[in-house]
């Protein structure tokens, strides 16, 4: 699938980061769903038909943190790929239980470097999985 017209979760306490980054996406043709917590993360995942590809979610937010979040996510859909993003210094975002070598969007961004950095989050295929196989 082309990142493209994916489907992209946003997940974020704060309205205005939630309607931003859905008005930037959507408007470099991605679809966007977007909670403003974990259940509501959740909920939204659950009750979504069709494949979402990539959930954005905010690491520090009340309630469930975004590594909890992401991890309770991945159990419901197992091939989903996480980028976070966090206007918190590294420090902060460890605590909150996020691991050296996870995705991170540093806020604030641009739109461009969102759009970037989601591409690049797609298009990532790991050297050890096997290439897609052709339909029978």
């Amino acid at each position: 699938m082309s990142p493209v017209g994916a489907t992209i979760l946003v997940v974020d306490d704060e309205p205005t980061v939630l309607d931003t980054v859905r008005d930037g996406l959507t408007a470099h043709g991605y679809q966007v769903l977007k909670a403003s917590g974990g259940e509501e993360a959740l909920q939204v995942v659950q009750g979504h038909q069709g494949p979402i590809a990539l959930a954005l979610v905010d690491v520090v937010m009340p309630g469930m943190s975004g590594p909890e979040v992401a991890q309770r996510l991945h159990e419901a859909r197992p091939d989903l790929k996480i980028l976070f993003m966090s206007g918190f210094s590294t420090e902060v975002v460890v605590v909150h239980g996020l691991t050296p070598g996870d995705p991170l969007l540093v806020k604030p961004f641009s739109l461009e470097s969102l759009a970037r950095k989601v591409h690049e989050i797609l298009d990532y295929r790991s050297p050890f999985s096997r290439p897609p196989q052709p339909p029978r």
